[in-house]
């Protein structure tokens, strides 16, 4: 296949096949129709000769190529499926990519200016199957929080976490299909926790680093847990102040992209439903 695909890819070549779709031809005939010299063309035939798409046979003094379908039909089958793959409705990342897009082009046209998206705000409601004061521990501890507060293409590469009024906020996030001897950072926020009341209330503000280190915007986000059965209710709200131009990338991913973390964070307590606090903590050295 790939001796195929580098042989059609010559645009000399598959101005070539084109003529011979349409029915065989000798070397002379087609460097006249492609307008090339007959050196050449008869090079550009013996690669696609090699790769299978055309054949050839000596009639007197000259040489008649004609096209194999079957290469191509091959080509088209293997085309095809991965056609039908990203075109499957049930294909998550492939639905989350269009969703960004549309999200992307939306914010990049209403980011002219600096405050451009200031009040913004996105609201997030979850319902986890674990007692207020283990999900505190989910939202706190940085063992814990690395294990879901990224979206699904991300991992934390950097986290710090510290749980108090003035406690500082540091992550890093990388791809999450990099090599783990990579430290290819994609992503880096700050921030600085505001006010918590354990197992009840957190609030904190962080903020997205643009390339260049400046800050992208300020998001002053605010959770709250409440039992809710014999799991909890988890309420989530951002909102957004000192947003910049350059901002516009970071605001179209906050709700695909925190909502793919809240997933996460509620698989993860699913997952760990019956285990104990100790197995939690072990689970995550």
């Amino acid at each position: 296949m790939d001796a195929l695909l580098a042989a059609l890819a010559d645009p000399a070549r598959w101005r070539l096949v084109g003529l011979l779709a349409e029915r065989p031809r000798s070397v002379g005939v087609l460097a006249q129709l492609a307008q090339a010299r007959q050196p050449q063309t008869t090079k550009h035939l013996q690669t696609l000769e090699r790769a299978g798409i055309v054949t050839s046979q000596r009639i007197g003094q000259r040489r008649v190529y004609a096209l194999r379908s079957t290469a191509l039909r091959e080509l088209a089958t293997v085309l095809g499926r991965l056609a039908d793959t990203a075109d499957q409705a049930d294909n998550g990342p492939r639905a989350t990519y269009d969703r960004q897009e549309r999200a992307l082009d939306a914010e990049r046209l209403a980011a002219r200016e600096a405050g451009w998206a200031d009040g913004r705000s996105f609201t997030f409601h979850r319902s986890l199957t674990a007692r207020p004061e283990r999900v505190w521990r989910h939202l706190t501890e940085t063992a814990l929080l690395a294990r879901w507060w990224t979206p699904d293409d991300l991992r934390v590469s950097e986290l710090v976490f510290e749980a108090r009024p003035g406690g500082r906020i540091v992550q890093a996030y990388r791809d999450a299909e990099v090599v783990e001897n990579s430290d290819l950072v994609v992503g880096r926020a700050q921030g600085v926790v505001d006010d918590l009341r354990p197992g009840e209330h957190l609030a904190y503000r962080l903020c997205p680093l643009l390339p260049d280190g400046r800050p992208a915007f300020t998001a002053h986000i605010r959770m709250d847990l409440r039992p809710k059965g014999t799991g909890t209710g988890l309420d989530v709200h951002w909102r957004i102040t000192d947003s910049t131009v350059g901002s516009a990338d970071f605001v179209a991913g906050i709700e695909t992209g925190f909502g793919q973390s809240l997933d996460r964070l509620a698989a993860l307590l699913r997952e760990h439903a019956h285990d104990t606090d100790s197995i939690d903590a072990r689970s995550t050295r």
